[in-house]
C-alpha cells in the first residue's frame, strides 16, 4: 500500500511528465474521491491553466497551478498516478509498487486530467480509497519523515503514554510513516511497538530516529516499502531477518503488528 516512497514516486511522476501542459479537461464526477466538491467544481477551477510545480510532505501530495487554486491528491490504499499518450499508453508510472494492471487499462481511474497534447494524468485507485481535493489542508501534517530532524523527532516523541508505534504512525506528529514502514522502523531501532513514548531514553530517540532515516531511504532506493527487509516476513508464522526468531503479532495502535521478540524486547 502506498507510504512516503510510493507517495514520493508519484510525485517525481508529476513533475517529470505533467507539469507545463495545458488542461483542456477534467474527470472529477467520482463525487467520492473528489468530496468534498461537486461534479465539475474541480473541473472549472483547472481548465485552462497548467501544472507548475509538484510537492509531498508525508503521504500528501500537491500541485500549483499558475495563480489558481492547488490540487491536492492523496492516494489512499491503494493508488497510482499514471502519465498516459494520446493513445493510451502508459509513458510514466514511477518505478514502485503494480497492483497487475494491464498497460492501457484503466478501468480503475478514478479522476484525470487531459491534456492539450492529447497526453492524461490518471489517479488508478482499485479500492477506491484515494482523495482529490482543492487547496488540502496542509497546516495539520507534521514534519515529513524523510527530513525531520533530530530536534524535530524529540519534539514529535515528547508527551503522552501512547505506544511508540502509534507515535510514528500519527501523521500530526510527523507525516509519512504507514503501518509497514513503522514496524521496519522499529525492527531496526530494536523497539518493542507497545513501548509507552515517555519511557524512551535519548538514547532510544537517537536509534529510532536513525532507524526511520536509514529505513525510509532505503525504500526510496530500492523501490518501495516492499523492497524493506522485515516486510515479506509480516505473515502468520514468519521470522524475523535477523535471527531466525518466530514474529510476534498483535494489535498496536489500532494496526496490525509483527515484531521479533528476541531483537525486540520489552
Amino acid at each position: 500500500m502506498p507510504e512516503l516512497p510510493e507517495a514520493e514516486s508519484a510525485r517525481a511522476v508529476i513533475e517529470r511528465s505533467a507539469l507545463g501542459r495545458r488542461i483542456v479537461a477534467v474527470d472529477d464526477t467520482d463525487g467520492y474521491v473528489c468530496r468534498p466538491h461537486a461534479p465539475g467544481q474541480i473541473a472549472a477551477a483547472l481548465v485552462g491553466t497548467a501544472l507548475t510545480a509538484a510537492h509531498r510532505r508525508g503521504k500528501t501530495l500537491w500541485c500549483d497551478a499558475g495563480t489558481g487554486p492547488v490540487l491536492g491528491i492523496h492516494l489512499g490504499m491503494s493508488g497510482k498516478i499514471v502519465i498516459a499518450a494520446a493513445d493510451g499508453t502508459e509513458v510514466d508510472g514511477g518505478d514502485h509498487w503494480e497492483f497487475g494492471r494491464s498497460p492501457g487499462d484503466y478501468r480503475f481511474s478514478r479522476f484525470s486530467l487531459a491534456f492539450s497534447d492529447g497526453g492524461m494524468l490518471r489517479l488508478l485507485d482499485p479500492r477506491r480509497l484515494g482523495r482529490i481535493r482543492l487547496d488540502p489542508p496542509l497546516d495539520a501534517l507534521g514534519p515529513d519523515a524523510a527530513t525531520i530532524s533530530a530536534e524535530q523527532f524529540t519534539v514529535a516523541l515528547t508527551g503522552g503514554r501512547g505506544p511508540v508505534k502509534a507515535r510514528l504512525l500519527d501523521q500530526h506528529a510527523l507525516a509519512g510513516v504507514g503501518n509497514l514502514l513503522a514496524d521496519d522502523i522499529l525492527w531496526r531501532a530494536g523497539l518493542d511497538p507497545a513501548r509507552p513514548v515517555d519511557a524512551l531514553t535519548g538514547r532510544e530517540r537517537g536509534r529510532l530516529h536513525r532507524a526511520l532515516r536509514e529505513t525510509i531511504g532505503d525504500a526510496l532506493r530500492d523501490g518501495g516499502v516492499h523492497t524493506l527487509p522485515l516486510v515479506p516476513h509480516r505473515r502468520p508464522g514468519g521470522h524475523c531477518p535477523r535471527d531466525g526468531t518466530e514474529l510476534r503479532r498483535a494489535t498496536v495502535g489500532g494496526r496490525t503488528t509483527y515484531w521479533c521478540p528476541t531483537g525486540q524486547p520489552r
